[in-house]
């Protein structure tokens, strides 16, 4: 979705040494592979290099190639990751009237207008998408930090799983594909020694943790998800997002997010990372 993030992506991509081209039309993505395969032939060291093309609405009716252009570069053997960026409409908004610009279909009509048509034009796009990363809760850094994580990962790993805690009062994130509640849990907050604290601080995390059924969730839940790790591998996705939420995002979520991403981190050909959303936000 126009604003975002894609500048702060294709910014971040280029520090971590990938090549980026900027707003490419989807007919010219062959030939950029192209372009690749003969440098590679001059400069075999160039293979560890990756390539990373921004493409969006900004190039109009050529847009409307872009699902093509994707099955062709995997007709002729290439394995392109889709990362799809979101944000809330009030998000979008806000950003695009703090830039002062508008939106690049909106015409004459409404800010709002065109960032629906735009949702809209992308729908189909978005549910193909390997990794969709909400960002209307991140700042720029915020939002760099989670790609670093994202891109760095090892290499030997066969699944790339972010584990992010949140508050459901500030709504459900846009890129979650799995979702757990923790509002089950006694609340940390009503313990006036705890309420200052967060998650992450021993006494919260072993406040959770001892209560009843937050050691049989994290069983459960792990049993779930090593299941569903080994579906997600055979379907060849490489970039799965699980939420763990409770009221404002600050003491269980946190502290189950951190013990669970633990536990699938030992796991076998699974890279795990700890995204804390909205700690902080109070």
């Amino acid at each position: 979705m126009s604003g975002a993030g894609r500048s702060t992506t294709a910014n971040v991509l280029e520090d971590l040494g990938w090549l980026v081209v900027d707003n490419l039309p989807p007919q010219l993505l062959a030939n950029l592979a192209d372009l690749r395969d003969a440098a590679l032939g001059r400069h075999p060291e160039a293979a560890s290099q990756h390539v990373a093309v921004v493409v969006d609405v900004r190039s109009r009716v050529w847009f409307q190639e872009l699902d093509d252009a994707i099955d062709a570069a995997r007709d002729r053997g290439l394995r392109p990751s889709l990362l799809f960026l979101d944000s809330t409409d009030e998000a979008l908004v806000r950003r695009f009237e703090s830039v002062r610009r508008p939106h690049p279909l909106q015409g004459g009509g409404r800010l709002l207008d065109g960032i629906q048509r735009e949702r809209q034009m992308l729908l189909d796009l978005r549910s193909r998408s390997d990794v969709v990363i909400d960002t209307s809760g991140l700042n720029v850094h915020q939002l760099s930090a989670k790609l670093s994580s994202l891109f760095t990962g090892d290499s030997r790993s066969q699944l790339r799983m972010a584990v992010m805690s949140f508050g459901f009062k500030y709504g459900l994130p846009l890129d979650a594909d799995v979702v757990f509640d923790m509002r089950f849990l006694p609340n940390p907050f009503w313990v006036p020694e705890l309420r200052p604290l967060t998650g992450r601080d021993g006494p919260v995390a072993e406040f959770v943790m001892a209560q009843e059924g937050a050691e049989e969730f994290l069983d459960r839940s792990e049993q779930l998800l090593r299941t569903m790790i080994g579906g997600y591998v055979r379907e060849g996705r490489r970039y799965v997002t699980v939420a763990v939420g409770c009221t404002g995002g600050k003491h269980r979520s946190v502290a189950t997010a951190d013990a669970l991403s633990a536990r699938l981190d030992a796991l076998d050909g699974v890279d795990t990372f700890t995204v804390h959303r909205d700690l902080g936000r109070e």
